[in-house]
């Protein structure tokens, strides 16, 4: 399993770099769905520096790739892990990812639930999946010295940032797209996922384990209509195309 450029094919040139040997307890449709959430929730996780014990607040978490994000969290030893979502009905699915507090952002304050939440320290890093505004509240809602690193925009790429909130906190603040990034960094960034992950991944038992959250599984024929229904935020999570 692995990451390339014009994947939509049925046979691509892979950096061998790039790749993951599919442990035995993962089927192949979640192999392919995982490898890009793997990469860019665990390189996040690096360029913060995260350590076990810290606590964690990972926005947009009910997307495919932020309910990895929940799951890694709390894989390699998050305190407290704090996620987000638009709508209470999603509350549960976060739980059982994991998730020891969920703000509901259309009902409740982000930074005040966060600070509520953490005792008014607010948490020692932030992955933001929303940009726009939910970013600019990461900041407050981050404990000085903390991290907070930007990885989607699924609202907006615009945020009006509190610079008083980033200064006085001394927080360190980084955006990656591990898309864009050179051969060489993100063949470091998947080798250490593949150091650091397998035991999460393979763990077949446990309610936590690493797994992708698969929308549909459709033929590869279909790829238009695949793509159509990204675009049009109808999927929820991760959609499979199988060769014939």
């Amino acid at each position: 399993m692995g990451t390339t450029p014009g994947s939509f094919a049925q046979y691509v040139l892979a950096d061998h770099r790039h790749v993951l040997p599919v442990p035995d307890e993962l089927a192949c449709e979640e192999a392919c769905a995982l490898p890009t959430g793997l990469l860019t929730e665990h390189g996040a996780l690096m360029t913060a520096g995260f350590r076990a014990g810290q606590s964690m607040l990972i926005t947009g978490a009910t997307s495919s790739i932020g309910r990895i994000g929940v799951r890694i969290a709390k894989a390699l030893g998050a305190g407290q892990v704090i996620a987000t979502t638009r709508s209470a009905a999603k509350r549960d699915l976060l739980m059982g990812a994991g998730a020891d507090t969920v703000v509901v952002t259309d009902a409740q304050d982000l930074t005040q639930a966060v600070l509520d939440a953490t005792g008014g320290e607010g948490v020692d890093v932030a992955l933001d999946h929303v940009g726009g505004q939910t970013f600019a509240a990461c900041l407050p809602a981050t404990r000085t010295d903390g991290a907070v690193v930007n990885i989607g925009r699924l609202d907006t790429a615009a945020s009006t940032s509190d610079l008083d909130a980033l200064s006085y906190r001394h927080l360190r603040v980084a955006g990656v797209s591990f898309g864009f990034t050179r051969p060489a960094e993100l063949g470091a960034v998947i080798a250490a996922a593949g150091e650091r992950l397998p035991a999460a991944v393979a763990d077949g038992a446990s309610a936590s384990r690493v797994r992708p959250l698969i929308d549909t599984t459709l033929p590869f024929a279909t790829s238009t209509e695949a793509a159509e229904r990204l675009r049009s935020h109808q999927a929820h999570g991760k959609i499979i195309l199988t060769a014939p």
